[in-house]
């Protein structure tokens, strides 16, 4: 039983050492969402564009990645999704700007971009009721243990959730605020 507690607490912390260096940042994300950060439509005026993200260090076994931004703020009862993208392949360490755009296609090649609170696929930018506290947008890169989730462009955010749960070897994630 000994030896059975002491190779569990090994292989604890040895996936711990694996995703220690796990980083998520972007150049246009700092504290605070920019006006082009900002949904286009609810009441706000913003362009709807999601940033630039990039990760670096991945822990070993990882097979493909998957983004979320998520607003724990939102006065829903169980915050809102504004961006789900996953089976983002292992050989990409980065979003660039608008990616989140499905129309213009500039995800990478295989991932899939599903529906968000907003009932659409893609991203949808911060959009807090006038008033509102500061929210907090918490944009996190999932690096998972599948080279693709059996999902698609209809899945739920608490089915992806789930999934991505469930695949993960280790995540990082960066924090903005907006407020209106």
């Amino acid at each position: 039983m000994k030896k059975l507690i002491l190779s569990m607490m090994l292989l604890v912390l040895a996936n711990q050492a694996l995703a220690d260096g796990f980083t998520l940042s972007s150049k246009s994300v700092r504290g605070r969402l920019a006006d082009e950060q900002v949904f286009s439509g609810f009441g706000c005026t913003g362009r709807n564009i999601s940033p630039d993200l990039s990760w670096q260090d991945a822990p070993k076994g990882t097979k493909s990645f998957a983004v979320t931004v998520y607003d724990p703020d939102a006065p829903t009862g169980s915050g809102w999704w504004h961006w789900l993208i996953f089976n983002i392949p292992v050989s990409t360490d980065h979003l660039v700007k608008d990616a989140g755009n499905v129309r213009k296609s500039l995800a990478p090649k295989g991932s899939v971009q599903s529906v968000t609170s907003f009932g659409q696929t893609g991203y949808g930018g911060a959009c807090p009721p006038k008033g509102d506290k500061p929210h907090r947008y918490i944009f996190t890169v999932y690096a998972l243990d599948t080279p693709k989730l059996e999902l698609d462009s209809q899945a739920t955010p608490a089915l992806v959730g789930f999934y991505l749960n469930r695949h993960a070897l280790a995540k990082a994630s960066l924090i903005a605020y907006y407020s209106r």
